[in-house]
């Protein structure tokens, strides 16, 4: 049924890993910024006294870099538990500069046995169509781009890996093979894109990410959001070239497919929610079934349209999708640390 329904959307074949993401990238996101010549970690240790009733400390860590000559630096929240094992942890890209954060329930986390590390994308460059401020100034002069220079989700994809380097200092605390970067909504497409640029990431989520992250474009349903309705409003989280498929979706050289295809061989979740039409859950789920081929263990799911209470889990692809409205919800972490640790 479902792939009947993608042989009707026209949905195009995969291709080789670096063929889509160079064209996720010129075509959808920008490409990537450099990785720094240089960077550097300061710390700032228990910034919240008696954090999590003692089982976890958190700390405020400055990371410094040089790109293109110039400097750049931005924080984020390390939430370490105290004890002596080494813990799977998520970088969150988050929409708050908040611990906790109401779509962080940071001490149940801990609770679970996970470290997380947030970051307030904001923090990186602003949400808006302004290119010189932070990130964006240091890469563009006078705030002008190029059709295929990125857009505000690859700097935050870009901060996100910043933030995987300074995992990669604490060998002893954190399980790098256990490593989750994870988002909701536009930094859910952020998150995907992170997974999908960087393999040192195990696990991939997105919450709720919908047109240009997790739901194939071509044959959106009613009420769902399209290429023209994302590049109206917020045309700045993409490359320039993006525009040219608003109410033109059938002549992409892609569909978002390819960039969950692209965090292949490694895990990814997508998460939905059953009155989100906004961001199409059949659509998500379909891009699930479309990206299968690319992986070990595909996806394994009930061949029908997504349901309140699905769980398909058995596959290297996820998916899920509760009852309720668009939101990083208690339940989506929950469903996140059960696919991790059946993946792990």
């Amino acid at each position: 049924m479902l792939s009947e329904i993608l042989k009707e959307r026209n949905v195009p074949e995969l291709l080789s890993r670096e063929e889509m993401l160079d064209i996720i990238q010129a075509q959808l996101f920008g490409y990537l910024p450099p990785k720094p010549e240089k960077k550097s970690f300061e710390t700032e240790e228990n910034i919240i006294p008696k954090f999590c009733a003692g089982k976890a400390v958190c700390h405020k860590v400055t990371v410094n870099t040089v790109i293109n000559g110039k400097e750049f630096s931005f924080p984020f929240l390390a939430t370490l538990p105290t004890d002596e094992e080494k813990h799977p942890f998520f970088v969150h890209i988050n929409f708050r500069d908040l611990n906790p954060d109401r779509y962080m329930p940071t001490e149940e986390l801990v609770d679970n046995g996970f470290a997380v590390l947030s970051v307030w994308y904001n923090d990186i460059t602003t949400d808006d169509g302004d290119f010189t401020n932070g990130l964006a100034g240091v890469l563009f002069e006078n705030g002008k781009r190029n059709d295929t220079d990125c857009g505000k989700i690859a700097m935050w994809a870009w901060a996100a890996q910043r933030i995987l380097d300074y995992a990669e200092t604490l060998p002893d605390k954190l399980d790098l093979s256990r490593s989750v970067v994870c988002g909701h909504s536009r930094l859910a497409k952020t998150a995907l894109f992170a997974g999908a640029t960087d393999e040192r990431f195990a696990f991939s989520y997105s919450n709720d990410s919908g047109c240009s992250g997790a739901a194939i474009a071509r044959g959106t349903a009613p009420g769902g959001e399209r290429v023209a309705d994302i590049c109206r409003n917020f045309p700045f989280w993409f490359c320039e070239n993006y525009k040219k498929y608003c109410n033109n979706e059938d002549n992409m050289p892609f569909d978002q497919h390819y960039l969950v295809a692209s965090i292949a061989p490694r895990k990814v979740l997508i998460g939905s929610a059953s009155e989100d039409k906004w961001a199409d859950p059949l659509s998500e789920m379909l891009c699930c079934v479309a990206s299968s081929p690319a992986f070990v263990n595909g996806f394994k799911y009930e061949d029908r349209p997504p349901q309140i209470d699905d769980k398909f889990f058995d596959g290297d692809i996820g998916y899920h999708m509760r009852k309720g409205l668009h939101y990083f919800s208690r339940e989506d972490w929950l469903r996140l640390i059960e696919f991790v640790n059946l993946h792990s």
